[in-house]
């Protein structure tokens, strides 16, 4: 048996049993693969994968057991390479954060200038998606840490940690009718074409069962996954706009009207997700720190070694996080 053998399998079942995409990721050939992965089954003498002729088409029970075993020596062999980067040079090395536009846009920039000044030998590598996507990507070794608000919950490999909480503000364009009401209710805003977040986005899923709970239907006429671009079809007129506070800025607004609607949605929280059994380096650690002070070392070591996400949560229950 041996450690190539056991990624061929992981890329391949991670590929969809897809071996052209399998042996694309993994820079080798595609007859390569099926050879290495049929010596592995005849040493072991049980299928892991099903065919029909030459197609893949499922993994077999004992496949499924295998591919379980085959992801946990692969994160350990990754430890063990990030281990002896942290003791053979532990101020140089690769740093990926996968996160969304708004926190990349919004949140991240002073963290970023901060950490950069501190470890000047760290490349500090950016990788935007979905909440799904990054969260994926954390799982799948890809991105060190994914830092996102919805979405992470779905994958149990992560651990999640609270970073802050945050709130919604409505925009309208100068004069809008909307911005002259004495009180902002979701009957008011409903009465206008919506421009929002795409749904799994930025904490949409409060905008919708706000109005589901009040029992009014938003006319949502446009979705987009940055707020930037939700403003600018502000500004063309097409709707009233319902973004995070955090993505106002006074200085570059001023055509705009920022109506508080924190009253009407419940507080969503940004968290950053960490692959469970992941060896975290001193820079990861630092990081953290500065884009979320309360997550010290100590407190993300303490997570770490909780056995879910129920203790994650009751460890950080206490804890009065930043509001935005």
């Amino acid at each position: 048996m041996k450690l190539q053998q056991i990624r061929y399998i992981y890329e391949v079942a991670r590929h969809n049993l897809n071996i052209s995409a399998a042996a694309e990721a993994l820079f080798t050939s595609q007859p390569g693969i099926s050879k290495q992965i049929r010596l592995l089954e005849e040493e072991l003498g049980v299928k892991i994968f099903e065919r029909r002729g030459k197609q893949l088409i499922r993994m077999t029970s004992a496949g499924e057991d295998i591919l379980q075993h085959a992801k946990t020596i692969l994160e350990e062999v990754d430890n063990i390479r990030i281990i002896g980067q942290e003791y053979s040079d532990p101020n140089h090395g690769n740093l990926s954060i996968g996160t969304t536009h708004t926190q990349a846009r919004y949140l991240l920039p002073n963290t970023t200038k901060n950490f950069l000044q501190h470890h000047p030998g760290v490349r500090l590598h950016m990788h935007q998606g979905t909440p799904i996507q990054i969260a994926k990507k954390a799982v799948d070794a890809e991105v060190d840490c994914c830092i996102a608000t919805e979405g992470m919950e779905q994958f149990e490999e992560l651990v999640m940690l609270p970073c802050y909480r945050w709130n919604r503000c409505v925009v309208t364009p100068l004069n809008h009718p909307l911005s002259k009401e004495k009180e902002m209710t979701l009957e008011a805003i409903a009465q206008h074409p919506i421009v929002t977040y795409v749904s799994g986005y930025t904490g949409s899923s409060q905008i919708d069962l706000a109005f589901q709970q009040r029992g009014v239907t938003p006319n949502i006429v446009f979705t987009a996954a940055d707020a930037d671009v939700i403003k600018t079809y502000v500004r063309l007129g097409l709707g009233v706009g319902i973004i995070a506070k955090m993505a106002i800025e006074e200085a570059n607004d001023t055509d705009l009207v920022a109506l508080d609607a924190s009253h009407l949605f419940n507080f969503s929280t940004t968290k950053i997700g960490l692959r469970r059994g992941t060896y975290i380096r001193e820079y990861l650690y630092d990081f953290i720190e500065l884009f979320a002070p309360h997550l010290t070392r100590e407190a993300i070591e303490l997570a770490m070694l909780c056995k879910n996400q129920s203790e994650v949560d009751q460890l950080f229950s206490q804890v009065n996080l930043p509001t935005y």
